[in-house]
Parts: C-alpha cells; sequence; structure tokens
C-alpha cells in the first residue's frame, strides 16, 4: 500500500516545522508578557480565602451584640417590674424590738382580688371583694443570715393578742390595723424584729405559677373542697395558677385544716422557687418577662423594701425551700393552734440572734413535737 503520509510526515504534529533538529523534545516554554498585571496574591500567613478571620471576628461581634442586649434585657425587666409594684406604710412605730442580726421578712398572702374580673374571681372560686382591708390566708417569717434560710409558718387561726383588740386571731390584726398592726402583732408576739415586708394577692400567685407552665404539688388523699374549688386526685401532679390557688386555700378537707393548709402553702412556694431559678426561666425571654409581670401586678412591699432587699427575698425563699434551708411551723402545742410557749421562745430565740443553725427539730412541718 503506497506510503500517503504528507511531505515531512507528522513532524507538524509536534512543533517541528522543516529544517528543525529531527531530536524529540518536551512541551516548549513560553516567554512571560510583560503587559499582565501582576497576580493579586494574599500576604504570607493571611487566611483570606479559606474562609478567615475576618467571617470569625464578623461572627465574634453579631454574637457579643446579642448576648449584650440579652443582659440588658434581663436587668431591664426586673428593674421595669419594680418600678410598678405598690408600696405601703408597714412601719408600726413605737416602741419596736432593736435591730437584729440577720434579716427577716414578713411575707403575707392576703385575699386581695386586685386585677381579677369578676368572671375571674368566679372562676377562681375566690368570691368578690368585701370591702375593707380583708383577710391574710398566708402569714409566714422567712429569716436570712448566717445560718440556714428559714421559713416559719404563722398559721392564720394562732391567738395571740392584738393591740387594742384583746386575744383574738392573728390574722384579725391585718382586718383591724392592716400592715402595720400586723407587724406589730406579729413583733410582739415573737421577739423578732421584722425588716421587711412583702404582701401577694390572689392574682399575683395564679399569673405567677402560669408563666411557670404550673407547679407540682402532691396531695395524700383526693381533694374536692367547694369552698376554695379545689378538685385533684392524690398523687403527685403539675397545678396551674387556678388549682395551686385552691391548694393553697383550702382547708375543710384535712382533719387538722389550718395546720394541713399551711404545709400546703408552703409545698406551692417550693414548687414557684424551684421553677423561678431553673435556667429555663432566664433563657425564654416570653417566660421570664411573665414571670416578673406576674409576681409585680399583685405585689405591695414595705416602703423601706428596695430593689436589693427584694432580690435577697427571692434567693432566701429558694434557699429556704431547698435541702440547704429550713420550712417551718411556728412550734404548736396542739391542733387548736395554740403555740406552745416554750418551745416557741426558744425557736425565736435563735432567729433573733441569727442563729437559725441551732433550731435542730423545733423546726417541724406541722409545728408539733417529733
Amino acid at each position: 500500500m503506497p506510503d500517503e503520509r504528507p511531505e515531512g510526515g507528522y513532524d507538524w504534529l509536534y512543533g517541528k516545522g522543516k529544517g528543525e533538529d529531527d531530536t524529540p523534545t518536551s512541551v516548549q516554554a513560553t516567554e512571560p508578557r510583560d503587559d499582565l498585571p501582576p497576580p493579586n496574591l494574599p500576604p504570607p500567613g493571611s487566611s483570606r480565602g479559606r474562609g478567615g478571620a475576618g467571617g470569625v471576628k464578623k461572627t465574634l461581634r453579631v454574637i457579643g451584640v446579642l448576648l449584650l442586649a440579652w443582659i440588658v434585657y434581663l436587668v431591664a425587666v426586673p428593674l421595669w417590674a419594680y418600678s410598678t409594684i405598690t408600696t405601703v406604710d408597714a412601719d408600726p412605730g413605737g416602741d419596736r424590738p432593736g435591730d437584729q442580726p440577720g434579716t427577716t421578712y414578713l411575707l403575707v398572702g392576703s385575699d386581695s382580688r386586685k386585677g381579677l374580673t369578676k368572671e375571674e374571681q368566679k372562676r377562681l372560686a375566690t368570691g368578690g371583694d368585701s370591702g375593707g382591708r380583708g383577710r391574710t390566708d398566708t402569714i409566714l417569717l422567712l429569716h436570712t443570715g448566717d445560718g440556714p434560710s428559714t421559713l416559719v409558718s404563722l398559721p392564720r387561726d394562732s391567738l395571740v393578742p392584738v393591740k387594742g383588740y384583746g386575744t383574738t386571731k392573728i390574722n384579725a390584726a391585718y382586718a383591724f390595723g392592716g400592715p402595720q398592726l400586723l407587724v406589730n402583732t406579729i413583733e410582739d408576739a415573737t421577739g423578732v424584729r421584722i425588716d421587711h415586708y412583702v404582701e401577694i394577692g390572689f392574682g399575683g400567685l395564679v399569673k405567677v405559677v402560669d408563666s411557670l407552665d404550673g407547679v407540682e404539688i402532691c396531695p395524700k388523699q383526693d381533694i374536692k373542697d367547694k369552698d376554695s374549688g379545689l378538685d385533684v386526685k392524690k398523687g403527685c401532679q403539675t397545678a396551674d395558677g387556678a388549682t395551686a390557688l385552691a391548694y393553697s386555700r383550702a382547708r375543710h378537707a384535712y382533719a387538722t385544716q389550718d395546720i394541713q393548709r399551711v404545709q400546703s402553702q408552703r409545698e406551692v412556694l417550693g414548687g414557684v422557687a424551684r421553677k423561678a431559678k431553673s435556667p429555663w426561666t432566664f433563657i425564654d425571654p416570653i417566660r421570664y418577662y411573665k414571670v416578673n409581670d406576674g409576681a409585680a401586678s399583685s405585689l405591695q412591699i414595705g416602703e423601706g423594701t428596695g430593689r436589693i432587699a427584694l432580690a435577697r427575698f427571692a434567693l432566701a425563699l429558694s434557699a429556704a425551700m431547698s435541702g440547704d434551708g429550713k420550712s417551718c411551723t411556728v412550734p404548736l402545742a396542739d391542733f387548736a393552734v395554740h403555740w406552745d410557749r416554750e418551745r416557741a421562745l426558744k425557736f425565736f430565740g435563735y432567729i433573733k440572734n441569727d442563729q437559725t443553725d441551732k433550731i435542730g427539730n423545733l423546726c417541724t412541718k406541722d409545728g408539733l413535737p417529733k
């Protein structure tokens, strides 16, 4: 078959032309062109082009701004809530116990319907507002200092001397003379100086519990009480605001009546304290706002109770309801709610001297000796 290769063969394909050396060569180098701009390369050590420090710094700035905004929110909300709280004159004046170590708060749960509509009063079985100052269904002393924080229930039916009215139920002091006479009565009966006064109404408790998505209660029996509106089964369960309020008020379903009621009240307070200090309360902005707003909406505090004192109150209440604190009923002699004079004087003596670590078995849930 005749050779049909073109003249010179295929040397042209490999970069050879006529007259060039026939020795095989590699690809020929190309001279650089002087008219091209210099390459735009990053300086040595630069991370540009691989997602670099610029992006990281921007992300950190955004995180920093968000964190600062969150801190401002956490501070601003309670400051705003505090500014909405009503203040009352709870200083009884006259001859009072002198200054004592530690700090003692008087916590009062009144039957105030402030902030409740007629429909809410009906739903919560509180009844209408009967006028006057109302009554105090809950009376507690909270002491905090060097020893364990201690929360003490004073049953509302406790028989004590009330200045100008003889010996009568302790909650009558509030009905007769408001916070001032109640403080005076408790100081005379216990010898403990009340440093700060805190009062919350029905509506405030309901709002706080609901803002926390309920609290745990553990009734030891089925309870159906028409006076408080309580209808629950035996065993631990999550109670909404209305149920928690009814549980705190119920007494006719128990043989020990008011003595069991004060234990239920502390149980609800303990549930509120545990939920309120959980991380979720501070992470969820809506829940955080509702807790502060709910507490402030029905709260009244003594004129000398500032922001710091109120914050310490919240911390002390939480501590008292934890394993590190003490939760007691005033030492009682019987279920008729007569105080055990000897044990009570010793008990309050430890509080007066900020020696709650020495209370020991004087602290019992029902006030009766172990």
